[in-house]
């Protein structure tokens, strides 16, 4: 079971129905009240199953182009690579 995934810029539906397979697989949701576009495309909010905003655990916010991470336990964004310089 892969425990990174990466939420495409200018994700499409096709991409939101693969991140909720892999967030079910671990036992995680797109939170429903949460929805964010933007010219890079859509940001997604996720949360544990049955969670809410009142269990103290606000979920994480996934921007487009981000990799999220799983250990197990909790989600993390992944540190982005930089780019290498140019000459």
């Amino acid at each position: 079971m892969a425990s990174t995934y990466d939420w495409p810029r200018g994700a499409e539906s096709a991409d939101s129905e693969a991140l909720e397979r892999w967030l079910d697989a671990r036992g995680w949701e797109v939170d429903p009240t949460v929805f964010m576009a933007g010219v890079l495309g859509p940001a997604v909010q996720v949360r544990r199953i049955g969670r809410a905003c009142q269990d103290g655990e606000s979920g994480l916010l996934i921007l487009p182009g981000e990799t999220v991470s799983f250990d197990g336990d909790r989600m993390r964004i992944m540190p982005r690579t930089p780019a290498p310089a140019t000459p």
